[in-house]
Order: C-alpha cells, then structure tokens, then sequence
C-alpha cells in the first residue's frame, strides 16, 4: 500500500491555508464529479481521492497526525515496541480515537463509496497488543444491489423488507424518488475480518415501467385515446391519475391528434412540490362501419367539399 501525499492530490503546498485547501478542493471536486463524469469510472476514482484529501486536511487534528507522520507512518505502525508506542501515545494525546466518516447517502462519501484502504490503516482506529503489534480494525466490504419498485410506489413512498446474509432489513423509501437513486444503509454491508465494523449497503433504485404513464423527472406523460366523434363535436373522457383518483378531461371541439393537454398538479410529487400530468390526445378512426354508417360518412364528405 502506498503512502498517499494528500497535497500534491488537491494541488497545494504544505503551507496552504484552509481557504486555499477549501479552494482547491472545490475546483477539482467540479470537475471530477460524477454527475459530470456519468459512466467515467477515473473520474469517479479521482473525485474519490481528492474527497479523502480534503476530508482529512481540512481537519486540524487529522491534519496535524498526517503531518507529523507523513511517508514514514508504516514503521511507526510496525516499529515494535518504542516506535507503536509513540504512535500510541500520540494518539491518546491528540485524542485519535477511532477516525470514520459517517454521515446520510447523499454526502459526499456516500456518493463515492468510501475511504481508501491507506485512509482506513492511517485513521482507522488500531488498537495495540503485545503479541501482534498495531492491528487496524479495517471496516468490512461494501454490498451493491438493485431494488425494484413501482410508480405508484415512488409516487406514495414505501417500506421494503429483504433479508441480506440472513439478516432482515427494512428500509423506508420517500415519496417522488427518481429512477437511478442510490440509497446507502450503514453497516449492511459485509462483515469485517479484523474485527472493525460492517460495511454498508448501496440500495440503486429501479422503478419498474408503467402500462399507462411515462415519467419524467415529477412530471407525467399520458396517452389518451378519444374517438373522432368526441374530437370533432366536443365532450370528455374520464381517467384514473397516479394516485388513483378519477377525473374528466374535457377535450374541446375540433380537438387535433397529439394535442396535449396539462393538468396542473396532477404528476409525481416530492416534499416540496408536485409536477404536472401531460395527457397527448391520440384520435381514433372507426375501422368497421355498416353501411348506413358509410353513407352517413360520404354524405359528411360532399358537405366538406
């Protein structure tokens, strides 16, 4: 494992004030991330990397442990007795008690999947014995999985219940979540083998596709069919929104195909709002007529001419 040089990541000398860290970090965290890198799996890796720079550089205490140990931090972890117990004793006086990051998905670590395993050996939190020396509890792998729900599911919010390694887990699912969300569920994920703790569990989420409505972002998208009568004289046809209820939609006379109609307030919604439901006119033409029906049509016709 190589020593990571937390400055030369994020570009600054040794000397940088945290308003020339904070800087440095935000420039590059735009450029790296993943919502402007989708599919890029090096910038993802980058972005990760100058995250765990700033994470640590911009915390006095951490800061300050990196730079005293700095490159040579391995033969302070494995210098035996004087060398791990300065290593120890300088934890107990800087107050080092077991570094993690912890916070909802939607911070930045959630997004990026973690520290590296050099991060977790440098502030991990170790605990030293006679027998074995300095031995880092190291958190246990990460799980990635799928999870399918319907729109109406989105749409209301839900609870899911699924068993992982034999252990029951229930998960609560906002009203309005996207297609693509990655939902994260601390510690788990896999169990350590050096006795640290889980790891955590990615949840992506995949709404499953609608017989009857298309959704983009809180918006709508329905397809209605009205016959030519109801388009050419005028009326209304009654359908069922995403949260069940019934209503009528008054199509005007003279009404053209693919004409769309916006129902305000009628789409998907989230905390603070709710979208909109596009109902696009698709205009039906009677395939079979009788005969009567056919001379009524011909009649219309020479009206037109």
């Amino acid at each position: 494992m190589e020593f990571k040089d937390y400055y030369k990541i994020l570009g600054v000398d040794k000397t940088a004030s945290q308003e020339e860290l904070k800087k440095a970090y935000r420039k590059l965290a735009i450029k790296y991330h993943p919502d402007k890198n989708s599919g890029d799996k090096q910038a993802e890796e980058k972005f990760k990397e100058i995250s765990e720079a700033y994470e640590v550089l911009k915390d006095p205490d951490k800061r300050k442990k990196y730079d005293m140990l700095g490159s040579n931090w391995k033969q302070y972890q494995h210098a035996g007795t004087g060398g791990a117990d300065w290593f120890r004793d300088f934890q107990n006086s800087q107050q080092f008690g077991g570094y993690h990051f912890s916070g909802d998905f939607d911070d930045l670590f959630g997004r990026s999947g973690g520290f590296s395993e050099f991060f977790q050996s440098f502030f991990g939190g170790g605990i030293r014995n006679q027998s074995s020396g300095f031995n880092m509890k190291r958190k246990g792998p990460d799980y990635e999985a799928s999870l399918k729900i319907s729109l109406e599911e989105a749409f209301h919010g839900t609870d899911k219940e699924f068993n992982v390694d034999g252990r029951k887990i229930k998960i609560k699912i906002n009203p309005g979540i996207e297609e693509g969300k990655k939902l994260r569920v601390k510690n788990q994920g896999g169990e350590s083998t050096t006795g640290g703790e889980r790891g955590d569990l990615y949840l992506t989420i995949q709404i499953e596709k609608h017989p009857l409505f298309e959704r983009e972002k809180n918006n709508l998208y329905y397809n209605l069919d009205v016959d030519i009568f109801t388009a050419v004289l005028g009326g209304s046809k009654t359908i069922q929104t995403i949260d069940g209820k019934k209503i009528k939609v008054k199509i005007d006379k003279g009404t053209d195909s693919s004409k769309i109609l916006r129902l305000k307030g009628m789409g998907m919604k989230n905390e603070t709002s709710r979208g909109d439901l596009f109902v696009k006119i698709n205009l039906t033409v009677p395939k079979y007529l009788t005969a009567e029906e056919q001379k009524l049509f011909e009649q219309l016709a020479e009206l037109r001419k």
